[in-house]
């Protein structure tokens, strides 16, 4: 039977993007919600900001995650069109500098340019693009998969505030708003921390204090500007 390995570092492409939508969808919008709710607004008024935000917000981190993962990927392709180049040009220089890399390693030096030599008769440009570039199929930069994890989970996480402001009490909106998405934030900081193999109390923890400043900072806001306006 075939040993296969499952690697937490396999999840890194999508993890990272789903997991920063998601606390950036909860915390940008349940802000807002509680910034305008703050300023005495009808529920009607809550309720268009959330959902501007919610959409403006998704759109945004597809965007942004899109350009800067495509950067990543520009520049991992410049760097294998390059050592492509320098393979068909310099093979036996190639060949000496993916030596001296198993060298550093710990091989003895013959049994270092023997496996440089079989893997490079193998596939010689994945060879180097794993042992000289770090670049390694698991992963690659992948924008498309990255904008479209940030958008979705970016919407999931502003649908919590959003869907509060319908079923909330009026008198109690922004409390609500926010003791919800508060829950909802120790909740994915834990998820994503054991995902990611870390204690999950650090991840609940760090996520539910900085979700909790950014919402007291707009309810601040929200009752200064909304008392100067009265």
């Amino acid at each position: 039977m075939r040993h296969r390995e499952q690697h937490r570092s396999d999840r890194i492409g999508w993890l990272r993007a789903a997991v920063l939508g998601a606390n950036d969808g909860i915390v940008s919008t349940a802000s807002l919600v509680v910034g305008v709710a703050a300023a005495e607004a009808t529920r009607q008024e809550v309720l268009v900001a959330g959902v501007a935000g919610l959409v403006a917000g998704a759109l945004s981190m597809a965007a942004g995650e899109y350009v800067s993962v495509s950067s990543q990927a520009d520049t991992e392709h410049a760097d294998l069109k390059r050592e492509r180049a320098e393979l068909a040009t310099q093979p036996e220089a190639e060949e000496d500098e993916l030596t001296a890399i198993y060298a550093r390693r710990g091989l003895e030096p013959d049994l270092a340019r023997t496996v440089a030599r079989q893997l490079m008769a193998k596939d010689a440009l994945a060879a180097h693009a794993r042992d000289e570039l770090g670049l390694t199929e698991e992963l690659a930069a992948r924008p498309l998969q990255a904008a479209t994890a940030s958008a979705v989970t970016f919407a999931a996480g502003a649908g919590v505030p959003v869907l509060m402001i319908v079923l909330a009490p009026a008198s109690t909106l922004a409390l609500t708003v926010s003791i919800v998405s508060l829950l909802c934030l120790v909740g994915l900081g834990a998820i994503a921390a054991r995902t990611g193999g870390a204690p999950a109390a650090v991840g609940a923890a760090r996520v539910a204090f900085w979700g909790a400043l950014a919402m007291a900072a707009t309810a601040g806001v929200g009752r200064l500007f909304g008392a100067t306006v009265g």
